[in-house]
């Protein structure tokens, strides 16, 4: 089946939406909303290619949706084209401020729409192929250390503003060296490719974000997770990739194991993320010295 990029159609006409979606959608995945509020869940759950977004909307406006995805390292990087009855130079000029790529006033044209949409498409396309060059780790396939590093001053940031638990998991492969001694490093780096399938698949949550920490490690970055909600998930990436069976004959089990250090923190204004960093390390440490395979939090 052919690739069709995903549009996401922000409008609180539904005249609007329906013109759109039959103007578009014999070669995209259509996805409407007429709420900025929703828009921001879906873009974060569907990870659409591209947002089509009027200005003028009741309680979220358009502008404060746009400034609110750029701000999100998650959905940063999603291109918004404002469609909107707004055609003067000033509206432009403020559209493209809060982050939009382009600027379609209403009514719109066929071709035109079409023509736009498919060119930021493409040059979407582009700078995915770049951004997964700088943020995905080339081993795994899951995001870098840099990439984690952002996301996790991002969600600080949000934490502190909301007053909402933030919490984190560190992840270790138990006696990954002496796995890696045994069998050699090709081995080796296929059982983190493993290990990285298995957390990967354990995650339920689209705003949850896995990293590769360093080396054997793995960081988990969970926003709005209570503590006890943040163990019972570390439990389930535990056993995931025990379950995964992945051999290590050196191994208590013969399989490969993780160990897990987690931490939880509602940051006020004397906090910063490093004390959360701090924390679930010292939990692995932990982990690891009572006998692996386990969480500590």
């Amino acid at each position: 089946m052919p690739f069709r990029p995903r549009l996401l159609v922000v409008d609180d006409n539904p005249a609007n939406r329906f013109l759109l979606q039959q103007i578009l959608g014999d070669e995209h995945e259509m996805l409407v909303t007429d709420d900025g509020e929703h828009a921001l869940e879906l873009c974060l759950r569907e990870a659409p290619d591209l947002v089509l977004l009027d200005i003028e909307m009741p309680g979220l406006d358009g502008l404060q949706t746009c400034r609110r995805l750029k701000a999100n390292p998650a959905t940063a990087s999603v291109p918004v084209i404002f469609v909107t009855g707004h055609d003067s130079p000033a509206s432009e000029a403020e559209g493209l401020s809060a982050g939009a790529v382009d600027f379609i006033s209403k009514p719109v044209s066929y071709e035109g729409v079409r023509a736009r949409v498919g060119k930021h498409l493409q040059l979407k396309a582009q700078a995915d192929r770049l951004r997964a060059m700088a943020y995905e780790d080339a081993l795994t396939g899951v995001f870098n250390r840099r990439y984690f590093d952002q996301l996790l001053q991002f969600e600080g940031r949000i934490a502190r503003r909301t007053r909402q638990p933030l919490s984190l998991v560190l992840i270790d492969i138990d006696r990954f060296k002496s796995c890696n001694d045994l069998h050699g490093h090709a081995y080796g780096d296929r059982c983190l490719r493993a290990v990285a399938d298995a957390l990967g698949r354990a995650l339920r949550r689209p705003q949850d974000m896995l990293a590769r920490y360093g080396g054997e490690e793995f960081a988990c970055l969970l926003p709005g997770t209570v503590r006890d909600e943040a163990l019972r998930t570390a439990e389930y990436l535990r056993h995931e990739v025990e379950a995964a069976a992945i051999a290590h004959p050196r191994a208590p089990a013969r399989v490969l194991t993780i160990s897990l250090g987690v931490a939880t923190r509602v940051l006020d204004e004397h906090d910063t993320v490093d004390t959360l960093v701090e924390e679930a390390d010292w939990r692995l440490y932990e982990a690891k010295s009572l006998g692996r395979n386990r969480v500590c939090g």
